[in-house]
């Protein structure tokens, strides 16, 4: 190919991801400098794209006026307490549907575990709705817990069982060689060569249960429970949406899931990569 061939594809790819990344960080970028708006620029018309002079009223009047303080810390509590507990029971089962059992018996559970991603969750929350209310305990932040960890468990299994999977299982025999039981084993030798592993399924867990919003709304009603996704869905109204504060909530609602990724991104991809082939 000739210089100019060379120069117009490499053109051509630059041209593409360019407008590819305009398209996917177009809409964050529209909501962050909404946030920064005072409220007659967010009206404006015809629209003023970038603030005149950026404010950080609607970041005031998010934590002072709509108790988003409250939300954010429940949130922060039930998605680290369910993204925790879900990683327990994840790695207990995935080592043990790698190393333990039957195989025949091990295949036909991995397969109930895929039989239940095809599932909606929505479809059981009618009956667990009307057995927790009966209970007394519709209006708890536990219960919410469980049923958060009850949905993102089965994938966390399967993706516990590929990472193990991909652990040569002489590891288990040496540990056993020097004392070790199988509990022993698992944690001193075997989880310290999985924490990419762990860190990916850890971060499935937190974005899926921090961004969860049915669950919430259906069994959270007092408004000290009340979670992010619930706040923000309450600041849509028949009278009106409050578009600078809705902003603000958004881009304080999207800085945790940017934070794991952040300081996970390195472990997230490297386990992904681990677990994606056994061989």
């Amino acid at each position: 190919m000739s210089p100019k061939g060379r120069f117009l594809r490499s053109a051509g790819k630059f041209l593409a991801l360019a407008a590819f990344l305009i398209f996917a960080i177009g809409p964050l970028l529209w909501i962050i400098l909404t946030s920064l708006k005072d409220l007659k620029e967010v009206y404006t018309f015809p629209i003023q794209y970038f603030p005149k002079k950026p404010s950080f009223a609607s970041y005031t009047k998010l934590f002072s006026f709509a108790r988003f303080g409250v939300y954010f810390r429940n949130s922060l509590i039930l998605t680290l307490t369910a993204s925790f507990g879900a990683l327990v029971f994840a790695v207990l089962s995935g080592f043990g549907l790698s190393r333990i059992g039957k195989r025949s018996l091990k295949q036909r559970l991995l397969l109930l575990l895929y039989f239940t991603q095809m599932v909606p969750p929505f479809i059981i929350m009618t009956p667990l709705y009307t057995t927790f209310s009966s209970m007394g305990a519709s209006d708890s932040m536990i219960i919410v817990a469980i049923i958060y960890v009850s949905i993102v468990l089965a994938f966390s299994v399967i993706m516990a069982k590929s990472f193990f999977d991909r652990i040569p299982i002489e590891i288990d025999e040496a540990a056993r060689v020097d004392g070790c039981s199988v509990f022993q084993s698992l944690v001193w030798v075997i989880i310290p060569v999985m924490r990419s592993g762990l860190a990916a399924i850890f971060c499935f867990a937190f974005v899926n249960i921090w961004n969860e919003l049915f669950v919430a709304v259906l069994f959270l009603n007092s408004p000290n429970h009340l979670t992010i996704p619930v706040a923000l869905n309450s600041f849509i109204s028949k009278a009106g949406i409050s578009w600078d504060i809705l902003s603000a909530g958004i881009v304080v609602a999207l800085l945790p899931t940017m934070l794991v990724f952040a300081f996970g991104q390195r472990y997230i991809v490297a386990g992904l990569t681990e677990g994606s082939v056994k061989g």
